[in-house]
């Protein structure tokens, strides 16, 4: 009976067979090491920067790599993965950025330098993604854990005053970074030059340059 069926569908049982055998079996994923993959997380960072992560979608990464929408799901199962590994990539890079930094005799500069880094700026826009995604907003969270700790540790000698806290330093200038990213990026800079030369003052009192470093 079953097979008279089939027949009058045109399918038989093998080719019944080899599309259930389709549909259980895993789909495969794209290899990390893909040109293909890279220009994805490469047109998804671009996008993200200069119009935000709401101008990132599956058929907007398609189009502006100039690929089909499907190959964009070949590598990403979907558009939470493809945020996912764009911040991965994105972080590990700081990460490695940041650590060759804090090898400088002057850390307190170098945390300053690189949370006014063009990659951070990314970051900060994965910070407005995570109020609506919670996987982006945990792995974020892991990330900040982990520059946190990394920065701490390399500061901790250069903070002599007794009354101020290395972590409190830390929030400050990453937040003092990030505010001005935020409103430069809205055409708003009153204030930034005198609250620029504030930090640059006390910089120069915890962490002084010898005459031939500075400009």
């Amino acid at each position: 009976m079953l097979n008279e069926c089939l027949t009058s569908l045109g399918l038989g049982v093998k080719d019944v067979s080899s599309r259930m055998a389709a549909m259980t079996t895993p789909r495969r994923m794209g290899t990390e090491t893909s040109e293909t993959r890279t220009l994805l997380l490469d047109t998804t960072e671009r996008l993200m920067l200069a119009e935000g992560y709401a101008a990132v979608g599956i058929r907007r990464v398609a189009r502006e790599a100039g690929v089909a929408p499907a190959l964009v799901l070949y590598y990403f199962k979907a558009l939470d993965d493809l945020f996912g590994a764009t911040l991965r990539r994105r972080a590990e890079q700081e990460l490695q950025r940041l650590s060759e930094l804090l090898e400088s005799p002057r850390p307190l500069r170098a945390v300053w330098e690189s949370s006014r880094r063009p990659g951070m700026a990314l970051i900060t826009e994965f910070a407005a993604l995570a109020n609506h995604r919670k996987s982006i907003r945990s792995e974020l969270a892991a990330y900040a854990a982990r520059f946190r700790a990394l920065q701490l540790q390399a500061i901790a000698g250069s903070v002599k005053d007794d009354e101020i806290e290395p972590t409190a330093v830390l929030v400050v200038l990453t937040g003092i970074s990030q505010v001005i990213s935020m409103e430069q990026a809205l055409g708003f800079t009153e204030g930034h030059a005198e609250t620029l030369a504030l930090v640059q003052r006390w910089l120069d009192r915890a962490e002084p340059l010898p005459d031939d470093d500075r400009e």
